[in-house]
């Protein structure tokens, strides 16, 4: 009988070691093609023009005159239920009071928001038979500093609109920080200005080498990162494919999506100030409260992952459903927000008719190559700072087994998702603070 329990006991250590090795062994970087086209066509009969052009936004009378017309129409929406606020989504009453600020007050000064749009200067090229718009800033009065230039990042539903707060900060630096940034802010692939792709297949892997190559075009080989939501994995995917040109990487949504982040959590669980500090446990705990959040807040996620078209189609031409869908993702996770910001980044997707294409990275984020590039380990400098009103939080224990040089970890007290449209203060703090460790 000993011996048969013995035999037992050792072929279960024996299977728990397995699954812990098959859990944490790192996965070597999947092999992309650095030069794969995503345009229309026929890639044969394709010429790639690698030149620079500068572009000014603009839209034509009819367009906006269109847009007044439908936004003129009779907002006729079924009243919230009684009591409730936005718990069924974006309430109705507040949607009234939005869509007639947005008609009668943001509209009226049409013109002033679109020469803040332009008052950066905005860039377009081609890459992989993409249109890819970004955003090219250089320090101002740079004496004695070090310039470093840094890839910025956005996320859905946001646009490059979210760092019109966060961009003069990073190139005016303030006296006491040694580094000024030049920055290239990118629409990410089916954002924005910037083209999506017309073949399957196209990424997060996929865009971080669009992006990599549009660092090297511009004329940077070795650059930071700093993003935030898709921005955050797809700049996590460049330092991991290409730690030859990123010098560190930065993220106010550092994310590790393996089994064993899984465990690690529900270990942690179990006696949570063994790994964060007690003031920040309620942005991690308790598990029951945040998996509901999750729940009830990414609904849309499982939508564009599985039907993005659909979305697309529904909310083509339809400014009120546009601003609906999008609002409610700002109500959730940037309550105090701006509502003339919210209106900027809204007119974005309505006017380039980008929502169709950028939903589409949800479904193709669903993929062999990205679920390996989690298991595959970035070794580049990190950096990761945690806003509290966020759809979740992951604590450096889970993230080492991905990023094993985290030189900087921070906890914010105040802040939310769209951080640097919210507190970009806090946020260019917490950059510059990475940067002089980087580069000390």
């Amino acid at each position: 009988m000993k011996a048969l329990t013995a035999i037992f006991l050792a072929i279960t250590i024996a299977g728990i070691a397995y699954v812990y090795l098959k859990l944490t062994k790192p996965l070597p970087a999947p092999d992309l093609d650095h030069n794969q086209y995503w345009g229309k066509g026929d890639e044969s009969l394709y010429k790639e023009d690698t030149t620079i052009k500068a572009q000014e936004i603009f839209y034509d009378d009819v367009t906006i005159k269109r847009l007044r017309a439908r936004l003129n129409e009779t907002v006729d929406l079924h009243a919230p239920l009684e009591g409730v606020n936005n718990e069924y989504g974006i309430n109705a009453n507040k949607m009234v009071s939005f869509v007639k600020y947005w008609r009668d007050d943001y509209m009226t000064r049409w013109p002033e928001r679109l020469a803040f749009l332009n008052s950066l200067p905005h860039f377009l090229t081609e890459i992989q038979g993409l249109r890819i718009h970004f955003i090219h800033v250089k320090p101002h009065n740079p004496e004695g500093k070090r310039v470093v230039p840094v890839l910025l990042l956005h996320g859905w539903p946001g646009s490059v609109r979210e760092f019109y707060e966060f961009i003069p900060m990073l190139t005016n630096p303030n006296k006491e920080s040694p580094v000024a940034f030049e920055v290239i802010a990118p629409s990410l692939p089916g954002y924005g200005w910037s083209e999506g792709a017309s073949k399957q297949g196209f990424g997060p892997a996929e865009v971080a080498v669009v992006l990599r190559n549009l660092m090297l075009r511009v004329g940077h080989k070795k650059f930071v990162i700093q993003g935030g939501d898709w921005g955050s994995i797809i700049g996590s995917n460049i330092a991991t494919l290409f730690p030859q040109n990123v010098v560190a990487y930065h993220s106010n949504f550092c994310v590790v999506r393996t089994p064993l982040s899984t465990i690690k959590l529900l270990i942690a669980s179990l006696w949570p100030t063994a790994f964060i500090d007690e003031k920040f446990v309620p942005m991690v705990f308790p598990l029951g409260e945040k998996l509901k959040t999750m729940i009830e807040e990414t609904g849309y996620f499982h939508i564009q992952a599985t039907k993005p078209d659909t979305i697309g189609t529904a909310l083509l031409n339809n400014p009120v459903g546009l601003a609906a869908y999008i609002l409610e993702k700002f109500v959730s996770c940037f309550p105090d927000h701006d509502d003339d910001e919210v209106i900027d980044n809204i007119m974005i997707y309505y006017l380039t008719k980008s929502f169709t294409t950028s939903g589409r990275l949800y479904k193709e984020s669903i993929s062999a190559v990205q679920n390996t590039l989690e298991q595959v380990q970035t070794h580049v400098p990190v950096g990761c700072t945690r806003f509290p009103v966020d759809l979740f939080q992951t604590m450096d224990w889970q993230l080492k087994d991905k990023f094993t040089n985290i030189v900087h970890s921070t906890w914010q007290e105040k802040g939310g998702h769209f951080a640097a449209m919210e507190v970009p203060e806090l946020l260019y703090k917490d950059f510059v603070a990475f940067a002089n460790k980087v580069f000390r």
